[in-house]
């Protein structure tokens, strides 16, 4: 009797364990450092230079600043 109660809390558990309960995330980022959230591909930013706006997949990234082509990036 007291097998089967055994079994049958062990495999409640189980199913607990692997299906229900969810995993906390893993951070690969050292501590000290802070890593800026990607922004969405399809969100617009402005470029620097001129002044339009482009996707993000887009736009050149130099210095920290974005650019929408390379006669923007070498203007500035």
């Amino acid at each position: 009797m007291i097998l089967k109660f055994l079994l049958v809390v062990g495999v409640i558990a189980f199913v607990y364990f692997v299906f229900i309960k969810k995993k906390p995330a893993v951070s690969h980022s050292k501590k000290g450092t802070q890593h800026k959230e990607r922004k969405p591909s399809n969100e617009l930013v402005e470029c620097v230079e001129c002044g339009i706006y482009c996707e993000l997949d887009d736009t050149i990234l130099s210095s920290n600043k974005y650019y929408c082509s390379k006669e923007c990036v070498e203007k500035s």
